[in-house]
């Protein structure tokens, strides 16, 4: 489950789950929902990415510069994600295709993600990971 929350003239994401790695899978869907409704971007390309962190908090501002990094220099869209972590390295597998103007309309173009309101916790059983992305 992501997501977005209010913040100024940025956007909060922020995603809960069962595990630490779907929690990241699903602030991913919630970055490209920022752009365009997930659902409507095919499978069509898959990318790899790797990054770590010395913190989960890190792993998580690295995972999502990453994403935002392959969607610009790609000129593509994410709508799925498969992230596993381990020891804080992140490993991920994220499909999608090339942005197509009119059937994705985009909304705006994520640029950066802040430290502003960045959380990462594990709270009974739960995952509730957060940050605000500069648009």
């Amino acid at each position: 489950m992501w997501e977005h929350f209010a913040h100024q003239a940025d956007i909060g994401v922020r995603a809960t789950a069962e595990d630490l790695s779907s929690a990241f899978e699903e602030t991913a869907l919630a970055l490209t929902a920022i752009v365009t409704e997930p659902k409507k971007v095919e499978a069509a390309e898959s990318v790899k990415i790797e990054c770590s962190g010395k913190n989960e908090e890190l792993l998580l501002v690295n995972w999502l510069s990453s994403v935002i990094y392959e969607m610009d220099v790609r000129k593509m869209l994410f709508g799925r994600f498969e992230v596993k972590i381990e020891n804080l390295k992140l490993s991920a597998k994220m499909w999608g295709e090339k942005i197509n103007q009119n059937r994705h309309c985009p909304a705006v173009e994520p640029k950066a993600v802040t430290y502003n309101q960045l959380s990462v916790k594990n709270e009974n059983g739960k995952w509730t990971i957060q940050c605000v992305i500069d648009v």
